[in-house]
């Protein structure tokens, strides 16, 4: 029974290892396959059951309804963006990343929207580590057709788990609507406020001289009393008949 189960396990494993090749390609293009499938599969069925006529107004529907509201083009865009930074990101790595001797290269696993750009996490084969990634940030930023790349551990226990963020523009310009206006009600007054104008500098003629000091005259050295010249040092007593005065 060991040997029964132990060839199967190894059956299942060497299968997989021998069509993961084929695995991985369906893996990256699965987006891209699942949409076109869908989009011929429903034409097929509009063609089943309509005529020309009604199979171009739910065309015309089917896209045009998506391009005029703005919440649902502006997310077409973002998932778009996704797919092709993937697409972007598996060049990079046939192109100038690999680092192994067969050549293979990560799993790109998914991709989702973020407020600057899409975020990107990658399980990365042996022969690779994030420092590969860093020294090359530049370059897949380039390939991404992006502004910069960041790339960060996105998992503690696992240095393979990685996150990649491509970043295409800066939010820290855009404008940003307070939603406070909202709570202030349509009939509450205006607050007058002071149009006084700040002076920015000091203007003499409105002070008056009266109000002008003059400061007070310094003492000199010699009035001062606690300033006065202090007292020279006596002169040495000669012990053994030598001049010390060049020591002093």
């Amino acid at each position: 029974m060991g040997l029964a189960a132990g060839l199967i396990t190894g059956a299942i494993a060497g299968a997989i290892v021998a069509a993961w090749p084929v695995l991985r390609a369906i893996w990256w293009w699965i987006p891209e396959t699942a949409v076109c499938g869908g989009l011929i599969v429903g034409w097929i069925e509009l063609a089943e059951h309509t005529n020309l006529i009604d199979r171009l107004g739910f065309t015309v529907m089917i896209v045009g309804i998506p391009t005029a509201i703005k919440p649902v083009r502006t997310r077409l865009h973002q998932v778009t963006w996704c797919m092709i930074t993937r697409h972007r990101i598996r060049t990079c790595f046939s192109e100038f990343i690999i680092t192994n001797r067969t050549g293979s290269l990560p799993l790109i696993l998914w991709a989702r929207p973020t407020p600057v750009g899409e975020r990107v996490w990658i399980w990365l084969r042996p022969g690779l580590a994030l420092d590969d990634l860093i020294d090359r940030l530049d370059k897949i930023a380039v390939a991404c057709w992006a502004s910069n790349a960041v790339a960060e551990a996105a998992s503690r226990s696992n240095a393979a788990f990685v996150r990649l963020d491509i970043k295409r523009r800066e939010v820290l310009t855009g404008t940003i609507t307070s939603p406070l206006l909202d709570l202030i009600r349509s009939d509450t007054p205006a607050t007058e406020r002071d149009t006084m104008e700040i002076p920015t500098a000091l203007d003499l003629p409105q002070v008056p001289a009266s109000e002008v000091l003059t400061p007070p005259t310094p003492l000199k050295r010699a009035d001062h009393p606690k300033m006065a010249a202090p007292p020279s040092p006596p002169a040495p007593a000669a012990g053994n008949g030598s001049d010390i005065s060049d020591w002093i």
